[in-house]
């Protein structure tokens, strides 16, 4: 498939028993190999008192990535806005944009990115306001705030910076038609839960879509969850690890570190029926092969749900691993040519 675009979506995993610390520094690394291997995005997502994941400040990772790389475009997966004034993100965004040439993205969501404690930490616990705090964010960066709206005339600083681009993320329909009515771009995480997202979810975000100022078509884009390795085998060993994560989390909930496949293997066999059945549910929804396997799931996914870049997740004990994933991926799409 021609002009497919490639990116990354980066949860920032605490790998191989680390210090927590350390997962901020791995995605900063991962992030500059990623620019050498020819991606075009690399998102860092928001996660709030998650064992297992190091990263609850998406924009100051999407600072220092954007220190450390020079071209491939950086940005949020996403900011979890209920949480947060949309002015405030406006203003941090124009900010980052300001200082890495335009080349910031803004990917928001609704979800709170935490547990219940947590989230009422965060002084957030509903979702009543998102689609109000989406529409007054991109009125804030795209300077078109309502003549007749009580903050007609506020201005972000610093002044005259071009917007920055938004996307809503979403794992179901709840946030497609509302990215199109914003005309803001659209990403459909294909990698959270393993319930049907079906292709109609893109194509109202198209029917709905109206042209914006960043987005004069409508832009929509997928996420998948991929491991590539020597085979399918090892691919699915890698996996275990955030499969297992995933069955502790959304069955239990109890969220651990990140275990290692070794480990997870004895921690399988303890498993009830029922939770080695959404085990297998759970590594089925995901991308695992051969680097030439993984490309033809992508290219196939990117044509059944009619977009032009598809974002890859990856969860690993290991970073070697995650990193090698990434590589064999590239190389198999040939994104340095």
């Amino acid at each position: 498939m021609q002009n497919l675009k490639i990116s990354v979506l980066d949860q920032s995993p605490i790998h191989d028993g680390k210090e927590d610390k350390a997962g901020l520094f791995d995605t900063i690394e991962l992030a500059k190999y990623c620019e050498k291997l020819g991606y075009y995005r690399y998102w860092c997502a928001e996660h709030h008192d998650t064992p297992g994941y190091a990263s609850s400040c998406p924009e100051i990772m999407v600072s220092s990535v954007a220190n450390a790389t020079s071209k491939i475009r950086v940005g949020s997966g996403g900011i979890m806005l209920n949480h947060y004034s949309s002015f405030k993100v406006a203003e941090t965004f124009n900010t980052l944009s300001a200082l890495h040439n335009n080349r910031i993205d803004l990917g928001i969501g609704r979800a709170s990115g935490a547990n219940y404690i947590a989230a009422r930490a965060l002084h957030n616990t509903n979702n009543h306001d998102y689609s109000q705090k989406s529409y007054e964010l991109i009125n804030y960066l795209d300077k078109t705030i309502p003549k007749d709206d009580f903050f007609h005339g506020v201005n972000l600083s610093p002044k005259r910076e071009d917007s920055t681009p938004v996307f809503l993320l979403g794992s179901s329909e709840g946030s497609s038609e509302l990215a199109g009515f914003l005309g803001a771009g659209f990403c459909l995480a294909l990698f959270i839960g393993t319930h049907e997202r079906p292709v109609n979810i893109i194509k109202n975000y198209k029917k709905s879509f109206r042209k914006s100022l960043n987005f004069p078509k409508a832009k929509a884009m997928i996420a998948v969850a991929c491991i590539c390795a020597s085979s399918k085998e090892e691919a699915e060993e890698i996996a275990s690890t955030h499969t297992y994560w995933k069955v502790q989390a959304f069955r239990h909930p109890k969220r651990d570190p990140l275990q290692s496949p070794k480990d997870v293997k004895k921690l399988v066999e303890k498993f009830s029926i029922e939770d080695k059945a959404y085990y297998q549910e759970t590594l089925n929804s995901m991308i695992l092969g051969t680097p030439k396997e993984c490309k033809e799931k992508i290219e196939k996914l990117a044509i059944e749900y009619d977009v032009d870049e598809v974002m890859v997740v990856n969860v690993t004990y290991s970073f070697e691993d995650r990193k090698k994933s990434y590589e064999l991926l590239a190389k198999e799409f040939n994104l340095n040519n």
